[in-house]
């Protein structure tokens, strides 16, 4: 079992994504959750705003932040 921590540090919050993945002996994907969660800058809540199971979907998101910034935020937000 894999687990990846990819943590994007913005102006006013800090987005975190967490990708957990497992895969049998011939590479196949058996299991894949990939979590975002954004945490308010001094503060040690965090919020979890999105699940997928797609792998490549946390690399989108990640995508989607650092073209759009925060605007992205506010559609992950909806």
């Amino acid at each position: 079992m894999r687990h990846k921590i990819t943590k994007i540090r913005g102006l006013t919050v800090n987005v975190e994504i967490v990708e957990v993945s497992q895969s049998d002996k011939n590479g196949g994907i058996l299991c894949y959750v990939a979590a975002i969660y954004i945490q308010p800058h001094g503060s040690a809540k965090k919020t979890l705003v999105r699940k997928s199971r797609l792998p490549g979907a946390a690399e989108a998101v990640r995508a989607e932040i650092r073209k759009d910034g925060l605007q992205a935020f506010h559609r992950l937000m909806a």
